[in-house]
């Protein structure tokens, strides 16, 4: 599978930073001793469907509310199925039903949104494997390619109340990013223009607040959160997706240990009821496991994001002067991450 995820993303080699708010020269930062890609999240999630027996995945299933039903979970599905379940790992985004249940708090609003955005290239796109990036006057915006013929893009900015309706109109998006993007080189305001109207995505920007997951629950008897539901946080790191993935790394091994082998069947009660503790055991590891890094990841893109955003003048310059290059450094050291391997 490692193999099929390094095919479908190329292999980017430096970072270019360019200001909108000073004259200097654009930064030029290289990527050696790390591997960078950018992935479509389709792609990512179409090979790892691939690699489960068919009709493993229930897809479009929205959970309505969770109930206790002896050491098992009662989940209540927006379609009126109800699944039993000896362990129950909320995986259902920003809006998780099982965080509520869990008692953490819904996450809140940034004060930035983002618009993003796929341009497809038939007869290729000619960007060389690099990141482009373009900070200043409140605005941070950027383009990498994904492969030859992929380009995907984003803006972030800090929105009026009027501006809140453009969320559904991609007609009125499309050309608001354009405005958006007018100190911005011509490169970017072409990829944006060869985006397809159904290929636009806009959002509130909305993160947990950190110091949530060191005294609220992670995990609560059978039940824990992961990706999205634990962690949400802003895209300047682009480590949302990837800090999912080692979740499920860490939540699986932490699993591995509680639940019957393969050939095995659990019938005593006795039984049910230490397997069940020692399942509660692995949730609580790996929530021990997942607590600081997800700490760390969220604070670290907040303000990785709140400087490159600012549009004060002393911000600004003492981010093109000073800041720059550290501001990377500490991209790629956060996303050089071990979460070690699957035995």
């Amino acid at each position: 599978m490692e193999q099929r995820l390094e095919s479908l993303a190329c292999y980017r080699h430096r970072i270019i930073v360019t200001s909108t708010f000073s004259v200097q020269p654009p930064s030029e930062i290289s990527f050696e001793g790390y591997e960078v890609r950018c992935l479509q999240r389709r792609l990512l999630m179409e090979t790892l469907a691939k690699e489960l027996p068919s009709g493993f995945i229930r897809f479009s299933s929205k959970v309505v509310s969770i109930e206790e039903s002896g050491l098992f979970k009662r989940v209540h599905l927006a379609d009126g199925t109800i699944l039993r379940t000896k362990v129950l790992i909320g995986c259902d985004g920003v809006n998780s039903v099982v965080a509520k249940w869990l008692g953490l708090q819904k996450p809140v609003f940034t004060g930035r949104s983002a618009i993003r955005g796929l341009a497809n290239f038939k007869d290729g796109h000619g960007f060389a494997p690099k990141f482009w990036l373009f900070v200043g006057k409140g605005i941070r915006s950027g383009l990498l390619p994904c492969d030859d013929e992929t380009v995907y893009w984003f803006l972030t900015w800090i929105p009026a109340s009027k501006e809140e309706e453009l969320e559904d109109d991609p007609v009125k998006l499309k050309e608001f990013a354009i405005t958006k993007l007018k100190d911005t080189p011509d490169e970017m305001k072409y990829v944006v223009e060869k985006t397809s109207l159904d290929c636009f995505v806009s959002s509130p920007l909305r993160y947990r607040r950190p110091w949530e997951l060191l005294w609220g629950n992670i995990s609560k008897g059978n039940v824990c959160v992961a990706g999205d539901a634990l962690h949400p946080m802003t895209p300047d790191l682009g480590q949302g997706g990837c800090s999912a993935m080692e979740d499920g790394v860490i939540l699986a091994r932490c699993l591995a240990e509680a639940l019957p082998k393969p050939g095995e069947d659990i019938k005593e009660k006795a039984n049910e009821e230490e397997e069940h503790k020692r399942i509660e055991m692995g949730l609580k590891k790996f929530a021990q496991e997942r607590r600081w890094r997800s700490f760390d990841l969220i604070t670290t893109a907040y303000i990785v994001g709140y400087i490159q955003q600012n549009n004060g003048k002393m911000m600004n310059f003492f981010r093109d002067k000073f800041l720059s290059r550290f501001l990377y450094w500490l991209l790629l050291k956060k996303a050089n991450f071990d979460c070690g391997k699957l035995n």
